[in-house]
């Protein structure tokens, strides 16, 4: 059994599966030679089943389910741990020609049916709780990029409408028309959370065709409400109109929308942030950079984690960069971060590069 290679089982866990077994076992026999044999089944346990973890089999084969889960086995090598003692027994037996009587042979199978019984079921409940588990942990990461979407609309909204009611601009201005994208990311976001069981069942990406520069000029205008109130800079630069990206547009608008919010997080006051959108070899790729100071050395990656917060501002919830790769690699793209010591940090969305038709550049 021990060279089936446990992943990382110890000899003293080992033991509760072969050596207490075997103690246990020799115990039974012993018991059955006595004026009360029926005694030993608070060892083995009874026959054809009832409650055999009342037993000291039982008790000792739960914790070895239990040890066996906890490494990695599967339920069938579970059942060939103590099949594996069955055949070595009897192999044994055969090389030191030891006859073994049909009522030892019964009492035999009586402990490993019991003990395979007991290890099966606990290891069962032990996986059941792993499940669950696993399952509780990916639903609340899921409700948590559903409010940290929210939020993000929301807060581009209010902003918007704050320097509406001011009266310098209008409904009908730039600044209305990102309270209105706002309003309407809001119920896009909704709306897919609704379709997401039939994305899951296999519903494709909404792909198309569309002008990088037209997106960039739409990521402009909600960001600089953002720099606005961060007191920052923001510099865009120029990008070529022939230039396009074939993605789901409402993906990559999330995806690029928290990489800036998450540098008017924590870029120093009044420094930049640039957003810049470029074209090299195949790849079309969008870089947002801060002015935040630069990284702690092995932090750049940790970033992308779920629920991870390196900064001392904490006012999130550690979920906006997790949510970008994930919209960026739905897009056949990547997600990266560069540090820049005592400067700040460049994220790159990195995307398969196309053009636009040639009539619809002329339009």
């Amino acid at each position: 059994m021990a060279q089936r290679g446990a992943p990382g089982a110890n000899e003293e866990e080992l033991e509760h599966g072969i050596s207490k077994f075997l103690d246990q076992l020799i115990k039974t026999l012993i018991v059955e030679t006595t004026e009360t044999p029926m005694q030993s089944r608070q060892v083995s346990g009874p026959s054809g089943g009832g409650k055999p973890n009342l037993s000291e089999i039982g008790e000792s084969a739960t914790q070895h389910g239990r040890e066996l889960q906890l490494h990695g086995f599967t339920a069938e090598q579970v059942v060939h741990d103590y099949g594996d003692l069955c055949q070595a027994i009897s192999d044994l037996a055969v090389e030191r020609g030891q006859a073994i009587e049909v009522d030892e042979f019964r009492t035999l199978n009586r402990c490993l049916d019991n003990a395979i019984a007991s290890a099966v079921t606990e290891f069962g409940y032990q996986r059941d709780f792993v499940v669950a588990d696993k399952q509780a942990m990916h639903l609340n990461e899921r409700l948590g990029f559903f409010a940290h979407e929210l939020r993000n609309q929301l807060c581009t909204a209010t902003l918007a409408l704050s320097i509406i009611k001011e009266g310098n601009v209008g409904l009908s201005g730039a600044t209305g028309g990102v309270l209105d994208r706002a309003l309407l990311g809001l119920g896009n976001l909704i709306d897919r959370s609704l379709a997401e069981v039939r994305m899951q069942a296999g519903m494709p990406i909404q792909h198309r065709l569309f002008s990088l520069a037209d997106f960039i000029a739409e990521l402009k205008l909600s960001a600089s409400l953002e720099a606005q109130v961060s007191g920052c800079t923001l510099t865009v630069s120029e990008v070529d109109p022939l230039l396009a990206v074939d993605v789901d547009r409402d993906l990559l608008l999330s995806a690029a929308g928290n990489l800036l919010q998450n540098a008017f997080k924590f870029t120093h006051p009044r420094s930049e942030v640039i957003l810049n959108a470029y074209a090299l070899a195949d790849r079309i790729l969008i870089d947002v950079q801060d002015h935040c100071g630069g990284l702690p050395p092995g932090l750049a990656e940790e970033m992308f984690v779920p629920f991870t917060q390196g900064a001392e501002n904490r006012s999130g919830l550690g979920l906006g960069l997790s949510i970008a790769r994930r919209s960026v690699e739905a897009n056949s793209g990547t997600l990266s971060a560069r540090n820049k010591p005592g400067s700040g940090c460049i994220f790159t969305i990195d995307l398969p590069r196309h053009s636009l038709p040639e009539k619809h550049i002329a339009a």
